[in-house]
């Protein structure tokens, strides 16, 4: 148990350091003189679209497919025996009330 909180003491301890170092950073970036403004980018030039040929009719152009062959033997067909009775379980009656005089 003592293991355990001294790993997650050191782990606190450190967060805290990263934490610190992060807030100077950024006080360091604030205290920064502001970036110069940037040129515009240049234009896209237009770019000559080619020219798309046109597809056939895939309705007409395709033929039938072909059948596959029966190479694959048929399986045989067993005859399953048929399940075995089981015994019924007799229905017990609850025994009679006792009579109230």
């Amino acid at each position: 148990m003592t293991g355990s909180s001294v790993f997650i003491l050191a782990f606190l301890v450190a967060l805290s350091f990263s934490a610190i170092d992060g807030s100077l950073e950024a006080r360091h970036l604030q205290q920064l003189q502001p970036m110069p403004t940037l040129p515009p980018l240049p234009a896209i030039p237009n770019l000559p679209q080619p020219t798309l040929p046109t597809l056939p009719n895939p309705a007409t152009v395709l033929p039938p497919l072909p059948s596959l062959p029966n190479f694959l033997p048929t399986a045989p067909r067993f005859a399953l025996p048929p399940f075995p009775s089981f015994p019924s379980v007799p229905f017990l009656s609850p025994p009679p009330a006792p009579s109230s005089p």
